[in-house]
């Protein structure tokens, strides 16, 4: 599904960024990507989703190439940063119809998706109204919609959790195990290590822009020691 290889992009004139990473998300995979601010999850996230070109490695999408073919990459996974740029001048269900226009979903298909998943998160009644009058909730679970519109192969996602409610949480977590068992993937970064350690399969943790540990989540945390305590334990020995 993914794979990230020997990855390095660093930034100029600064020590931030990757060096040298490499992982695998397959599918059915939900992906918990770890790390204390600045570690360099967002950086990876971004190149992987093509925002960042890189120096070194690379990033296979089914084994197409985001160097070589990005545009084929693209229409394979949905992006959702940890701080949505919406349009606000549009009304909610105007953005969701100009992102199945770009993803060329039909009119069939993405009015059930749009209402299953509007109702799901609860903003049905909100999709006429300018985006610039919704919360930081509202806008976020747009965000969601928007990216499940098209049914990507692959979401890949900043701090998803970050501004749900409880509900939109539980809907969210439903709703990637759902995209999973239909033979998608989930690759997303958090600092909700119990929300990780419970829904997630595998995890990565970086540290200053290097891979420390990775693995499956039943291997790692084990012995009724938390994700927690491994990332704690992880991150202070190294």
């Amino acid at each position: 599904m993914l794979h990230i290889k020997n990855l390095t992009k660093h930034y100029k004139g600064s020590k931030k960024g990757v060096t040298d990473l490499s992982l695998c998300v397959e599918a059915g995979d939900i992906f918990a990507f770890i790390g204390h601010n600045g570690a360099g999850k967002t950086t990876t996230l971004k190149c992987v989703a093509g925002i960042h070109d890189f120096e070194q490695g690379e990033i296979y999408m089914n084994g197409l190439s985001m160097k070589e073919d990005p545009l084929a990459c693209k229409r394979q996974f949905a992006y959702i940063p940890d701080n949505p740029d919406l349009f606000d001048y549009l009304t909610g269900i105007q953005y969701l119809n100009f992102i199945a226009d770009v993803f060329e979903v039909s009119d069939k298909d993405r009015q059930m998706r749009i209402e299953k998943y509007a109702n799901a998160f609860g903003i049905m009644e909100s999709l006429g109204n300018l985006i610039s009058s919704y919360s930081h909730g509202m806008k976020q679970k747009l965000a969601i919609i928007s990216a499940l519109v098209h049914k990507p192969k692959l979401l890949i996602l900043d701090e998803p959790f970050v501004g749900l409610d409880p509900q939109a949480a539980v809907v969210l977590k439903k709703t990637m195990h759902e995209l999973c068992e239909e033979g998608g993937a989930i690759f997303f970064s958090t600092h909700v290590l119990d929300v990780a350690e419970k829904l997630c399969n595998k995890v990565a943790i970086i540290k200053d822009g290097t891979l420390i540990k990775t693995g499956n989540m039943e291997d790692i945390v084990k012995d009724g020691i938390s994700l927690e305590d491994i990332f704690m334990e992880v991150v202070c020995h190294e």
